[in-house]
């Protein structure tokens, strides 16, 4: 255990982690309590809906791109999450109090996507990279996997926590202790010592270059466009879980607030598996990838074939460790392997391709689950995770020699390291 929370022993870290843990738990708060506002009170189950606010929250990772990762870059990192998550803030608490007031309607909530997205986008690249000034390269991966935990013990939390809140109140008070979140991870930044941060120095000649280097030198790397192409694929189609999971249980299991926020509780259980799996390796690695984007696949596909609410949860577990595997390897492995004069601009390229995508699969999959049903639309996000794992096949079998042969009667496959 000593091994798997060694971050911890850094004070810098330790400050942050705390901090970012009680914003995580309003932030997955929020979402929930979002998700069913459109859902429930401002439509009529409409699942489309809730894919545009999604596109509207995570498309300026895309639209904003050639100035977040610069910004991540260039700015003092510390000052720039101030502003940032104050900001966050004050957005949760201008849709709580719209909320309750009883004023909210569906455009509203467009509105205050969008201006969400459009904050996020920015906070998202300095968040990510600004690990890195907590720890050193040694401990990297390992604050990597310690974020995702934090990120994924507040979603087994929140998504519950929300469910109670909503039934009991509504989801207006959601927002406001989201608002009320935000002052945690205020204070942890407040309190760093700066003279402990790893500062980065930039690579003689890097300092005018923009976001065009950041895409050349993904472009020269097979490696990095392997894994981005990897995560387009899993990120557009099949992390849209507020869709699958609001969808399934309207739709297929006929429940309410509190059985759609135990259910995106449960699968974080499997995704805080994942992670605390990944914070116990010392180092990431490409094949453990690829397999986790075939376990994804497999497992949406045994999630859409359940009949019963039971199963359907227990199947979430799976998918959770299996989306964690895919998202805490592939940004531990562009981290480490990225210069890090670069690594804001590649972060922000990784964040783009992940949440980026987003505008353009939620409003696919939100519409295949009014036209088909929620069944069919995890259909195609178990259809996504058999192709990224046919990109990473494909990946080492042109650059580390994966090779089939037959032994006997038995099938065996290798490579010189994945």
């Amino acid at each position: 255990m000593g091994n798997t929370f060694r971050s911890l022993r850094i004070r810098n870290y330790r400050l942050w982690a705390a901090g970012a843990l009680v914003s995580n738990v309003g932030t997955w708060m929020q979402r929930t309590a979002q998700d069913w506002l459109v859902l429930t009170h401002l439509t009529n189950h409409n699942a489309t809906a809730v894919g545009i606010v999604m596109a509207l929250q995570f498309g300026p990772q895309l639209a904003l791109l050639p100035f977040t990762g610069l910004a991540a870059d260039r700015l003092n990192r510390r000052k720039l999450l101030i502003a940032t998550q104050a900001s966050m803030g004050l957005l949760a608490l201008g849709l709580g109090l719209l909320t309750i007031s009883g004023m909210a309607q569906l455009w509203h909530v467009y509105v205050f996507a969008l201006l969400l997205g459009c904050v996020a986008a920015f906070d998202a690249p300095a968040r990510q990279t600004f690990v890195a000034e907590l720890v050193s390269d040694a401990e990297l991966a390992n604050a990597v996997a310690l974020n995702s935990t934090s990120f994924n013990a507040a979603r087994m939390v929140g998504p519950a926590v929300a469910g109670l809140v909503i039934a009991a109140t509504g989801p207006g008070e959601a927002f406001l202790l989201n608002a009320l979140s935000f002052l945690a991870v205020l204070i942890s930044l407040a309190c760093l010592r700066q003279s402990e941060l790893f500062r980065r120095q930039d690579a003689p000649g890097r300092k005018k270059a923009g976001l065009l280097e950041g895409f050349r030198y993904v472009w020269n790397r097979p490696d990095l466009r392997a894994l981005l192409g990897m995560l387009f694929l899993v990120a557009t189609f099949g992390l849209n879980f507020p869709i699958f999971i609001s969808t399934m249980s309207v739709g297929a299991f006929h429940g309410g607030p509190s059985q759609y926020g135990l259910l995106s509780s449960t699968m974080a259980i499997g995704s805080v598996t994942g992670a605390l799996l990944a914070a116990r390796r010392a180092k990431p690695r490409f094949g453990l990838l690829m397999v986790g984007s075939a376990v994804f696949g497999l497992s949406c596909l045994t999630a859409a074939l359940m009949p019963n609410v039971i199963g359907f949860g227990l199947a979430l577990i799976v998918t959770g460790v299996a989306a964690q595997t895919i998202t805490t390897s592939t940004n531990s492995l562009v981290q480490l392997s990225t210069e890090p004069a670069l690594r804001g601009r590649v972060i922000a390229i990784l964040l783009a391709t992940l949440l980026g995508s987003t505008p353009i699969g939620a409003p696919v999959v939100g519409w295949v689950a009014d036209t088909f049903g929620p069944r069919w639309a995890m259909g195609v996000a178990a259809a996504a995770g058999l192709g990224s794992a046919a990109i990473g096949l494909r990946y080492l079998f042109k650059y580390h020699g994966l090779r089939l042969w037959r032994e006997g009667y038995r099938v065996r496959f290798g490579t010189k390291s994945i």
